[in-house]
């Protein structure tokens, strides 16, 4: 899957099951090209939300909750998330 419909879809899954202010994605896979197991197929990808509605859970909590709905995705086309909650 191409790096810029995997962004569109990634916000549309997370604003259609979390109330949301603010996305932001970054592309961060050029960082980790030279480690063992990088691919050009999965992506390292920063994610930060700004949802009112995530704040109020644990860390913990609210990052099952995005993995919950990006399941798919990070087992397809996702090597790494990092996930900031604002």
């Amino acid at each position: 899957m191409e790096i810029n419909h995997l962004i569109d879809l990634i916000k549309k899954k997370i604003t259609e099951n979390i109330e949301v202010e603010n996305i932001i994605i970054e592309d961060k896979s050029f960082l980790h090209k030279k480690h063992k197991n990088f691919s050009k197929k999965k992506y390292h990808l920063k994610l930060s939300i700004s949802s009112k509605v995530l704040k109020l859970e644990s860390k913990l909590k609210a990052s099952r909750i995005i993995y919950k709905i990006l399941d798919r995705e990070i087992k397809k086309y996702i090597h790494s998330l990092q996930i900031l909650i604002n």
